[in-house]
């Protein structure tokens, strides 16, 4: 049937062949341009977020500003081996830990000083790759509570298996508490 309509047509192999990969081109076009243009506005959506949290990845250290008007800063370092307390984790404990709330929404802004760095929870199925010069967004709602490690999984330098994650998501009220101590 196929063959047929094509001898009606009274067609060349050149514009058989011509036709045969300009229409899929036109149709891949139609596809992808609007996926494009969506793709492009996504990145300058305006998320609705409760709190912002910018991560800046040092060597060995992470650092943690909290809040856009809030303006708490504290840098994070994994403790010595004669500061374990009972149930610490070996690599993975640090003197500060972050502590955010449960039930909201909190955006990360995350960058890097020096080499490329790898925020990584893990239990949380999260990771992003902290560079110098970018700037990385993302928003996420915690909906468990918990205390939740990781670490840098990028090989960025001799000691990059030092620079433990540690998250603890809480209830709001321990979560002012927190805020008020800092």
């Amino acid at each position: 049937m196929i063959n047929f309509f094509f001898r009606k047509l009274n067609l060349s192999y050149q514009e058989l062949e011509l036709y045969g990969c300009l229409f899929p081109v036109i149709f891949l076009l139609i596809q992808a341009l609007p996926s494009l243009v969506l793709l492009f506005n996504f990145r300058f959506l305006n998320f609705y977020n409760d709190l912002s949290v910018k991560v800046i990845g040092h060597q060995w250290y992470w650092t943690y500003e909290l809040g856009d008007n809030l303006g708490l800063e504290f840098d994070s370092y994994i403790i010595n081996e004669e500061s374990f307390k009972l149930g610490d984790y070996r690599l993975y404990e640090v003197d500060n830990r972050l502590i955010l709330p449960v039930n909201l929404y909190v955006r990360f802004i995350l960058t890097s000083t020096d080499v490329i760095h790898s925020w990584a929870l893990p239990g949380l199925f999260l990771k992003l790759d902290v560079i110098r010069g970018l700037i990385r967004v993302f928003n996420f709602k915690f909906i468990l509570l918990g205390v939740f490690y990781g670490q840098c999984s990028e090989i960025c330098g001799a000691n990059h298996s030092f620079i433990p994650v540690v998250l603890e998501i809480t209830l709001f009220n321990f979560f002012k508490n927190w805020l008020l101590f800092l």
